[in-house]
C-alpha cells in the first residue's frame, strides 16, 4: 500500500489513530446570546466576525491542531441558507493563511469545482501548496445551490459530469512534464504547463465532500480521501464500513463536527444539528468511538458556542488535544517534536 501524501498524513496518521482541526471562521456567531445581539445591532445572520481571524489561526496552529479548513461559499444567500460561510474567497484566504501559520495543514471542506476554471483552480491550489511549504489539502464539492450555477454560466443538472472533468484537468496539471488534456485537444508536444508546481511530485491530495454526484465506486477510485458529513454513530458505522471496503482500508475518512463545548466537563452529550453539545470528558469518549469506527480526522465548527473562541481552544488543547495529538512532520523546521513523534500538548512552540 503506497504511503499517504504529507499533507494528508498529518491530519490521518492511520493504525486507528484520530486527529483534530477547526472548520473557519472562529467565531460564536451562531450562539444564542450572540445571535440576540446581532439582532439588536441590525447584522445579519450568518455573517461572522472576522476581525480576529488572524489571530485566532495562529493560536489554533501554536495549540497544535492538526488542520484548519475553509468552506467555499460564493454567493451570501439569507433566504435559503443564511450562512455566508468564511466570508473570504477562498483561495485568497488560504494564501493569508500559508503566511501566518506555520504547521496545520490548510484544508477545503470544500471547493465547488463546477463553479471554476479548473486549470485556475489548479494553479491556486498549487499556489497555496507552495507558499505553505506543501500543506494544502484539497477538498472538492460538487455544490448544492442551485441559483449559483446560472450565475457563473454552469448548469447546475450536469455538475456530475463537470464534476469528474475537473477532477481529471487537476490530475493532469500537477503531473509532471507538459500539460495533456486529450478532451481539449491538447497534447505534450504544446509544452504548455501550469506553475507552480505542488511542493510533493505526487500534486495535491484531493478529499471528496459527500456523494457530488458520483457512484461511491467513482470516489474510492479517484480521490485521496473521503470528506463526509456529520453522521451519528450508527449511521456513521455503515458509511465508514462502506469506504473500508472500497478502499481496502487505505484511504482516510474525514469528516466535520459542529461543537458547542459546555463549560461544565462533566456535561452529559446531546444531538445539536449537524453535531454535538457536550463536556469535554463525554466528547472524548464521543471521539474515542469515532476513531474506533474508522474516522481518521474531525474538524470543530465552534459557532454555536456562548463561550469566547479563544477560551474553547484553550480548553480543547489542554484537555482533548493530548488524547487526540497530532503527529509532527520531522522535516518541517517549524516542529518540535514531542517525545512519542506527536505535537506536545498546548502546541508545537511557545
Amino acid at each position: 500500500m503506497a504511503p499517504l501524501h504529507p499533507a494528508l498524513a498529518r491530519p490521518a496518521p492511520g493504525a486507528g489513530r484520530l486527529t483534530l482541526g477547526l472548520e473557519l471562521p472562529l467565531d460564536n456567531d451562531w450562539a444564542p446570546a450572540r445571535v440576540h445581539a446581532d439582532r439588536e445591532a441590525g447584522r445579519p445572520f450568518g455573517v461572522p466576525d472576522l476581525t480576529g481571524h488572524t489571530r485566532l489561526a495562529r493560536l489554533a496552529d501554536r495549540l497544535g491542531f492538526a488542520a484548519l479548513w475553509l468552506r467555499d461559499v460564493p454567493l451570501y444567500d439569507p433566504v435559503r441558507f443564511g450562512d455566508a460561510g468564511s466570508v473570504f474567497e477562498t483561495f485568497t484566504h488560504l494564501g493569508h493563511l500559508a503566511a501566518v501559520t506555520e504547521n496545520a495543514v490548510l484544508g477545503t471542506g470544500a471547493i465547488v469545482l463546477p463553479l471554476r476554471d479548473p486549470l485556475l483552480a489548479a494553479k491556486a491550489a498549487a499556489t497555496v501548496d507552495v507558499l505553505s511549504g506543501g500543506r494544502m489539502l484539497l477538498g472538492l464539492a460538487s455544490g448544492d445551490r442551485p441559483v449559483e450555477y446560472p450565475l457563473f454560466g454552469r448548469d447546475f443538472e450536469t455538475r456530475g459530469t463537470a464534476f469528474r472533468e475537473g477532477v481529471e484537468t487537476l490530475r493532469a496539471a500537477w503531473r509532471t512534464g507538459p500539460l495533456e488534456l486529450s478532451r481539449a485537444g491538447l497534447g505534450a508536444d504544446r509544452e504548455l504547463e501550469v506553475l507552480p508546481r505542488p511542493v510533493h511530485p505526487a500534486g495535491i491530495p484531493l478529499a471528496v465532500a459527500g456523494g457530488a454526484q458520483q457512484t461511491p465506486e467513482w470516489i474510492a477510485e479517484h480521490a485521496d480521501a473521503s470528506l463526509n458529513y456529520p453522521r451519528d454513530l450508527g449511521a456513521l458505522r455503515l458509511r465508514t464500513r462502506e469506504w473500508q471496503e472500497l478502499t481496502d482500508g487505505g484511504k482516510p475518512y474525514l469528516t466535520p463536527m459542529v461543537l458547542d463545548l459546555r463549560e461544565d466537563p462533566d456535561a452529559p452529550p446531546r444531538p445539536i444539528r449537524l453535531g454535538l453539545g457536550t463536556g469535554g470528558k463525554a466528547l472524548r469518549g464521543h471521539l474515542e468511538q469515532m476513531a474506533a469506527l474508522g474516522v481518521a480526522h474531525v474538524s470543530f465548527n465552534l459557532r454555536p458556542n456562548d463561550r469566547p473562541v479563544d477560551e474553547v481552544l484553550q480548553e480543547l488543547a489542554e484537555d482533548v488535544l493530548p488524547h487526540f495529538p497530532t503527529p509532527v512532520d520531522r522535516s518541517s523546521p517549524a516542529a518540535t517534536p514531542g517525545g512519542d513523534g506527536s505535537e506536545p500538548p498546548g502546541g508545537s512552540r511557545s
